[in-house]
């Protein structure tokens, strides 16, 4: 038994690398809550603009979240507040016709990764930020747990 374990180890490890990974940070919302008036705010750093990267949402909801999807507005924008990219996203949550959740997730909590820009050229290297609203109908959206945003270098460059 303790020597099966300690095999497990080493692929633990390699599994928890993550060569591409730039950046990746998720916010928990106070309370399970997103309000209207709560923006979710990441600053990162490109390391290198000759390089292409993805940048992704991430979205963890609870089981009983009252919508099969959710729509939120991604600004990105640079060190002097210069706007690069805004896009109105919806992603499905659930499927709309059975109810079952998508995503990966344990007990009864979800994560959703969403792609938002493909291959993206950053002007220059240095300190980013991108913004998160929920757009929903409601000002207060519960059972949303946590915002996040990833960076990856784009793999094979």
């Amino acid at each position: 038994m303790i020597k099966s374990i300690w095999l497990l180890i080493p692929v633990a490890l390699l599994l928890a690398c993550d060569p591409d990974r730039v950046f990746e940070e998720n916010k928990n919302l106070e309370e399970a809550y997103w309000h209207k008036d709560s923006l979710v705010t990441f600053e990162f750093d490109v390391p290198a603009a000759d390089r292409k990267y993805n940048l992704y949402a991430n979205i963890r909801n609870a089981q009983h979240f009252p919508f099969y999807n959710l729509y939120y507005q991604y600004t990105l924008s640079d060190t002097s507040g210069v706007v690069l990219a805004q896009e109105l996203k919806n992603i499905d949550l659930f499927d709309p016709k059975t109810g079952e959740p998508y995503g990966s997730g344990l007990g009864d909590l979800f994560d959703h990764r969403q792609l938002l820009l493909s291959a993206y050229d950053f002007p220059a290297q240095g300190k980013y930020t991108v913004t998160f609203e929920q757009y929903m109908r409601q000002d207060s959206l519960a059972l949303i747990m946590s915002v996040g945003a990833r960076l990856e270098r784009v793999s094979g460059q």
